[in-house]
């Protein structure tokens, strides 16, 4: 049995749908049954828990042999560095004593040691306290996800500009939430020694044009690039609901993102999914 803890997330169910399609056996956490619907009308099973509750995360993780461990993003209004911190503690506290035979983690280009850097960061720690443990964990790094455009898709599609961080012919990695579940699914069915950590992306890099660009195409309407200016980064957080702590978290991620490109891998696995057909399907329904 696959257990996969968030598995209603993009990159959960992905996984899920991905093993299911292998007739393997899978089951999902969930804080809500009801987002599950869709993935046990697939044919998993489905278990309720928080990701803080140690105890009953455990006793699921001791009904299966391999897992998927995301931990899950913070509401951006919260002190998202700690909140987690605090949700990855609780994970790795879990798998500690469940039996399982391996698991694989979800992390993030980039990750690495150092100052507080959101994800970076606190994904790097992630790895490092499962290496610790007693349970072989892979690790998934993955690129930046397309789906994180389809939070725009309204302001595209009711206004034609495309609002980002991102300076408009900067190629950035990206990758499917699709292609991060299947390499996932087949990270957890390989051997328990497999426990090297790989990078995926999609089939190659994009920049804030090529988006605007395929919501053009998608929509049938032209899509302006709509740059917002690094010093404005943190005051558009704010604006935007983000609270002082998290605003900072990314305004340091966005800012690695471009000023590191060099610590990008130069042999990712390479997922199919293009930008134009994710960008295509998801302009046709909420992804």
């Amino acid at each position: 049995m696959h257990i996969i803890i968030g598995g209603t997330g993009h990159v959960g169910s992905a996984t899920a749908r991905a093993l299911l399609r292998r007739g393997e056996p899978v089951t999902v956490v969930t804080r809500n049954a009801g987002h599950a619907a869709g993935l046990r009308d697939a044919g998993a099973k489905v278990a309720v828990a928080d990701v803080r509750d140690v105890q009953a995360l455990r006793a699921i993780l001791r009904t299966g042999t391999t897992a998927l461990l995301l931990n899950p993003p913070a509401a951006p209004f919260t002190d998202t560095d700690a909140v987690e911190r605090a949700n990855a503690a609780a994970i790795v506290d879990a798998v500690t004593g469940s039996g399982l035979r391996k698991a694989v983690a979800i992390s993030t280009f980039g990750a690495r040691a150092g100052e507080p850097c959101g994800d970076l960061t606190v994904l790097f720690e992630f790895e490092e306290k499962l290496k610790a443990q007693a349970v072989p964990v892979a690790v998934n790094r993955g690129a930046y996800y397309m789906s994180n455009w389809t939070e725009m898709l309204d302001t595209v599609r009711h206004r034609g500009k495309l609002p980002s961080f991102f300076p408009a012919d900067a190629a950035i990695p990206m990758v499917a939430p699709h292609d991060l579940g299947e390499a996932a699914a087949q990270r957890l069915m390989e051997p328990e020694d497999r426990t090297d950590t790989i990078y995926i992306e999609g089939p190659r890099r994009y920049t804030l044009r090529d988006v605007a660009d395929a919501f053009a195409q998608a929509l049938d309407r032209p899509v302006d690039v709509e740059v917002i200016p690094r010093h404005a980064w943190e005051q558009t957080f704010r604006q935007l609901g983000f609270s002082a702590e998290a605003a900072r978290s990314y305004v340091c991620m966005t800012g690695t993102v471009l000023d590191e490109q060099d610590r990008w891998p130069d042999d990712p696995v390479r997922g199919s999914t293009t930008l134009e057909d994710f960008i295509c399907a998801s302009s046709n329904r909420k992804y």
